[in-house]
């Protein structure tokens, strides 16, 4: 495995943690539990760690004991201004979850929570803003560390993040959601961090002499699991969770020095021996939310303000009711220290980590099903260790196939940035699983290619959702008003409502997306341009099913109006929106539009035979708890076939993931797996799951050529402020260097540098001339051109050149245009000046050339906010850090051109 090297460079450590409170129950009703003093020993034990380990110097580690949530941003925005190699952050206090939701907040000392429908954390850090401000951090590598009760709550937010910042961002939570932890007595680290500074001070055991980030987490998961439980009732095993960075290369983040026999390190404390998930003897401590050993409650501690709520230990529903705060908040770090001899089980080996690459429709679920399958007992030895870990990751259907046909040598061995699967798309999944079935075909390299993967796919899917339209509920709809033809569905619907809409998602970013399309295409797909034409879409189409319906209650009058081609699914589980404006909505089923067919697909990769019978091994214990049935297609009984589940009864399994969010039985007729009313019926009758593969092709070629060869003007911020954004491939000049791979060689495009002395009678300059160009010679072109100017740019008075430019060449044809603005905003002052915004917005609006703002700021598309309300007018759409901008903006370019 490729590993970050940060040895030589500009890192920088961020050690937050919080062991003293100023508001404390029973004292202050709105407190927090108590004081964590054994946070003070994880700072110190931690920074000794780490400044031995080889890779922070004295001045790149900082310790910081916040009071409020201004000192701890101050703190985070200093490290991540300053950290160019590896950039980590470490919290080690009170961790919260709010009753009506999952989000992470991260207590301050100052902090208080006011209980109510909707419990508020005043003086409390919000961990997707953490991720937001990382997220624009220059530093290579970004690791997290996380130690307090429902760490793994931050996943959540970690898995919404763009490809981008999620191919250079590790994640490693100290306990699995939902669970509370013991957090020492006072006098040692807690167990957690305890173990965490022990391994990167000594190393790991059989690993050598450094410790990465993949196999650090992997120790820490397997020894917590059998010494330690949480404090759930019933206690479970103590799992911490991670999240690899998902460029597939490990972070080095130590390099033990050799240990001195007169100088060994300080020790943790004792731990409790566990089997099966189950505590084997114990004198324990109380603490609130009450882990209680065998036999009964242990004995109450002192009340000497250190943490503890007083000689009465309450549990976490009693002390909730007590307080009036809701269930999920009680014991938010409980205190307490667990003393158990040492039993006499070895610690587990770390689990082996597979790699799942899905549809980004199909992710949430996957992701869903790999973390149930990873906490069941199907994933165990008989010793109790966990036998594999899932990395859960998406890309764009299209793109994927792509890659596995025509590019799985470099997808294997990166050669440079022109043609790198594992940027674009991922590392090397050892599981595939498309949305549709016959997209395995699609992606199958012909005879006369080498290939570097081999894809083994199961003979048939493993669930089923077809593809509906999902109408805003009317009154009294019946049964048979609700399946028939695409063409009278949609007629009909245009007679009920005046105005009516149909939208579907990008054919290029998931298998849904393009089977809709060839539904609105019809048989043949005889004229993309004209099917086009009556497809209703405000600037490009969104990404997921997911988006679609979450976008349409930004307007309730195309709420209501407005009908989405989307996966049945969706309508249980893309509801994340429902508490705005959103009307429901009920599903509508075209016979002749193809469904959904997730298929099991093993990847395997050439010469990659090292610890091939232990991935086979775990590869097959995941797909026959997946689906059900094992690689030949026989259930638990040996018998060949997918065994449909009776309606309404329970699924066994992952199919019972799959029930929970709205999945089908892949056979039969296709009866759901679960219950619930989402707006789906029974049984709509035999529809269609029919697909060739080669119309897929075509259909997806028809929609990349609807209208002929495009045209693109990209507008490149050329002022001073843009110096440090500028070298590499990752600079300015190389994002639209890379976006170039969307174009192909009948398509017009040109580059503007936008910088200019004041009073220019232009505010840019010509870098590359407007017209046809092969992509390696534009690319030189504009890496030979383009350079900081120290003069300011004119946004305004560029981006209408750029409008009234492209308006002179879009009069007599039909073709899609793009104009792409790629700047870091320090300019806007001038955008917004006077009248000038309101004066683009209505060239903007009057033109029709969609704008795409990709801002180098990770705020430059927050609502209202000049670039997004600029991007919106034109019906255009805006980028920016929080998002992977360099893939979406290739994806919007590509939108415009006819590619290669």
């Amino acid at each position: 495995m490729v590993r970050f090297d940060p040895r030589g460079k500009a890192n920088r450590a961020l050690l937050v943690g919080v062991p003293e409170y100023d508001f404390k129950q029973p004292e202050h009703p709105f407190g927090v539990p108590g004081d964590l003093p054994a946070v003070e020993h994880n700072l110190a034990g931690l920074e000794r760690a780490l400044r031995a380990g080889g890779f922070f110097t004295r001045d790149g580690i900082t310790v910081a004991r916040p009071r409020t949530v201004d000192e701890f941003d101050r703190h985070l925005d200093t490290a991540v201004e300053e950290a160019d190699g590896l950039l980590l952050l470490y919290f080690s206090g009170h961790g919260a979850v709010p009753s009506t939701g999952d989000e992470l907040w991260m207590l301050m000392r100052r902090a208080t929570i006011v209980p109510g429908t909707e419990s508020v954390f005043r003086g409390a850090v919000p961990w997707k803003s953490v991720l937001t401000v990382l997220s624009r951090a220059r530093a290579e590598q970004v690791v997290v560390i996380l130690d307090c009760c429902y760490a793994g709550n931050a996943s959540a937010a970690w898995d919404a993040l763009g490809a981008a910042q999620r191919q250079r961002t590790s994640l490693l939570m100290g306990v699995q959601a939902n669970n509370r932890v013991d957090a020492g007595d006072g006098d040692t680290p807690t167990p957690f961090t305890g173990r965490l500074v022990r391994f990167l001070h000594d190393g790991l055991p059989g690993h050598g002499g450094e410790v990465g980030f993949g196999d650090l987490a992997d120790g820490l998961r397997a020894h917590m699991s059998a010494h330690h439980v949480t404090l759930r009732e019933p206690p479970e095993p103590w799992e911490p969770q991670s999240r690899a960075a998902t460029s597939g290369a490990d972070v080095l983040l130590a390099v033990p020095p050799a240990r001195s026999p007169q100088a060994p390190p300080p020790r943790p404390p004792a731990e409790p021996s566990v089997a099966g998930g189950r505590r084997t003897s114990a004198q324990s401590a109380g603490a609130p939310g009450g882990a209680r050993a065998p036999g009964g409650r242990g004995p109450g501690r002192r009340g000497d303000g250190r943490g503890r709520l007083g000689s009465v230990p309450l549990t976490g529903r009693r002390l909730a009711v007590a307080l009036g705060v809701p269930v999920a908040l009680a014991g938010l770090v409980v205190t307490g220290l667990t003393v158990l001899d040492e039993g006499d089980r070895a610690a587990c080996r770390p689990p082996l980590e597979l790699r799942l690459l899905t549809d980004p429709d199909l992710e949430p679920t996957l992701r869903k099903a790999a973390d149930t399958y990873l906490a069941s007992d199907a994933n165990r030895t008989g010793d109790g260790c966990r036998r594999s870990g899932i990395t859960v990751y998406s890309a764009g259907a299209a793109a994927t196939a792509a890659a596995f046909q025509h590019q799985s040598d470099p997808w294997q061995r990166p050669t440079g940035d022109e043609d790198n699967p594992q940027r674009d798309i991922g590392p090397q999944p050892d599981i595939w699983i498309p949305a549709s079935f016959a997209s395995v075909n699609r992606a199958r390299p012909s005879s006369a290619e080498r290939a570097y993967a081999t894809l083994e796919a199961d003979p048939e899917p493993f669930a089923y959702s077809p593809v509906v339209l999902a109408v805003p509920q009317k009154p009294g709809a019946r049964a048979d008003d609700r399946v028939g033809s695409l063409a009278a569905l949609t007629q009909a619907l245009r007679k009920r409502e005046t105005g009516a809409e149909v939208r579907r998602t990008d054919p290029e970013n998931t298998d849904a997306g393009l089977l809709a399309t060839m539904g609105l295409y019809g048989p043949g797909a005889p004229d993309p341009a004209g099917a086009e034409r009556e497809v209703a879409q405000a600037g490009p189409p969104s990404r997921t099913g997911a988006d679609l319906l979450c976008t349409l209650p930004d307007d309730d009058a195309a709420d209501e109006r407005t009908t989405a081609l989307v996966p049945e699914f969706l309508l249980k589980t893309a509801v994340g929106c429902d508490s705005t404006t959103r009307a429901r909505r009920i599903a509508e089923y075209p016979v002749d539009v193809p469904g959904l067919t997730p298929t099991f697909v093993r990847v395997r990769w050439l010469s990659a035979d090292r610890d091939r019978t232990e991935r086979d091994n775990a590869v097959e214990g995941f797909r026959t708890w997946l689906t059900g049935r094992d690689a030949a297609g026989k259930d638990a009984a040996g018998k060949t076939g997918a065994k449909p589940a009776a309606s309404g009864s329970a699924a066994p399994g992952g199919l019972a993931v799959l029930g929970q969010d709205g999945f089908r039985s892949a056979t039969g007729g296709h009866r759901l797996l679960g219950t619930g009313d989402f707006g789906a019926l029974a049984d709509p009758g035999q529809l269609t799951d029919t697909v060739v593969p080669s119309e897929m092709t075509k259909v997806l070629k028809g929609y990349r050529d609807a209208n002929g060869p495009g045209r693109v003007l990209f507008l490149l911020d050329s002022s001073g402020s843009m110096g440090s954004l500028w070298e590499g491939p990752g600079g300015a000049p190389g994002i639209i260097g890379q976006s170039l791979a969307g174009l192909g060689d009948r398509d017009e495009y040109g580059v503007w540098g936008v910088a200019s002395e004041p009073g220019s009678p232009r505010a840019y300059g010509e870098l590359l001339a407007f017209g046809r160009h092969p992509r390696k010679e534009a690319q030189a072109a504009i890496g030979a051109s383009a350079q900081v100017k120290d003069l300011e740019a004119d946004p305004y008075r560029a981006l209408a050149a750029a409008l009234e430019f492209m308006g002179q060449r879009g009069t007599d044809d039909h073709r899609p245009q793009l104009i792409v603005y790629l700047t870091d905003d320090e300019d806007n002052g001038r955008l917004t000046e006077g009248n000038r915004l309101a004066d683009l917005l209505g060239s903007a609006q009057l033109k029709r050339t969609p704008v795409v703002m990709a801002s180098l700021d990770s705020g430059g598309c927050d609502k209202g906010r000049p670039d997004a309300v600029l991007s919106e007018a034109s019906g255009g759409r805006c980028l920016d850090t929080k998002s992977d901008l360099v893939a979406r903006l290739r994806d919007e370019v590509a939108r415009t051109g006819t590619g290669e």
